[in-house]
């Protein structure tokens, strides 16, 4: 089995017998290793001090009066943060559990932290998979993407390798991993697909998602993956490429510009060019089980609509796909 993203940290977790993520130390050790939380030189010997016995015992219970001893502003608002959602990931059974509380309760986290949560939990939910498209359009889920035209094309790109704006690692893995800064940016194809399992934690591979293309399938079945992990409940996802008399029923935006387009549709309002423009992708999503679905929506598709916002960014918002859904249970993992 060919491996991949293991920038996410995947290799330092335990599963239990659903196939959950076991928190860790050694994962939770990982945050420590953050340069935010690493002392530097001038730190004080009570910061210090911390650092380490958390470095030996990642559960240790940390009073608000260990903090106030810190000398720095700075790192006392840091390891304020680390240690809140350090007790949040660990005060549940497993790393999935704990994402479905932080997005159903709207617990505020880091949205670097939040993204991490998305990226190894994903990486459990595609374990096994092996075609390169579908793993490179799942990469949306937790990385933003610049959206180009080339040669009549709509290729998305990963925002951070085009800008060339990283200056630091988003994980300490990677540095650990000795995983370049830069890499040349290519469009994922056949002929070229093989290779992305050497260089999936380098995210320099674009995507076309042209309608009718191989990218929007390949994102389908990545998000029918997600739902059935994280909720159990089977799902089929088919792109297509213009909505012709459907009945908006329900629908699901996948990002902040979709749901504004979803809701302008619902109020029956005309879409400008701009808005029609913006769109990126379209799917109707079909509940395989009926039982599963509220009762006054069986029978009726759920739309998604992925778009752009007015810089050329798809910010997807995989949480979008578990609170939307017209499910009468959500409690499928605790």
């Amino acid at each position: 089995m060919k491996d991949f993203w293991l920038s996410c940290g995947h290799h330092l977790l335990d599963r239990d017998e659903g196939g959950g993520l076991l928190p860790t130390d050694e994962f939770l050790k990982v945050y420590l290793a953050r340069p935010e939380l690493t002392p530097p030189p001038e730190a004080c010997d009570a910061e210090r001090a911390l650092h380490a016995a958390l470095l030996a015992e990642p559960r240790r219970p940390v009073s608000p009066a260990d903090i106030a001893e810190l000398a720095d502003a700075d790192a006392r608002e840091n390891w304020q943060v680390m240690l809140a959602f350090r007790d949040l990931i660990a005060g549940h059974r497993t790393l999935e559990a704990a994402y479905l509380d932080i997005i159903r309760r709207g617990v505020k986290v880091p949205h670097l932290f939040l993204n991490q949560l998305v990226h190894v939990i994903l990486r459990n939910a595609l374990d096994g998979c092996e075609d390169p498209y579908v793993l490179r359009a799942a990469e949306l889920f937790f990385r933003p993407q610049r959206m180009t035209l080339h040669e009549g094309s709509l290729v998305a790109g990963d925002e951070e390798t085009i800008a060339g704006t990283s200056t630091k690692p988003v994980s300490p893995l990677v540095s650990m991993l000795g995983i370049p800064d830069e890499a040349q940016v290519d469009i994922i194809n056949d002929d070229n697909a093989d290779h992305y399992f050497e260089h999936s934690d380098q995210f320099h591979m674009a995507l076309d998602l042209t309608g009718g293309k191989r990218g929007h399938e390949a994102l389908a079945r990545a998000m029918e993956m997600w739902i059935a992990h994280l909720l159990a409940v089977d799902v089929t996802i088919e792109p297509f490429t213009e909505v012709k008399d459907a009945t908006l029923t329900w629908y699901v935006g996948l990002d902040s510009d979709g749901t504004g387009i979803g809701d302008a549709l619902w109020r029956g309002e005309e879409l400008d060019e701009a808005k029609r423009a913006s769109v990126v992708g379209l799917y109707r999503l079909t509940f395989r089980d009926p039982s599963v679905v509220m009762e006054r929506q069986r029978g009726e598709p759920v739309y998604l609509i992925l778009a752009q916002g007015a810089d050329k960014v798809v910010r997807f918002k995989p949480q979008n796909l578990v609170t939307g859904l017209p499910i009468k249970h959500l409690e499928a993992v605790t």
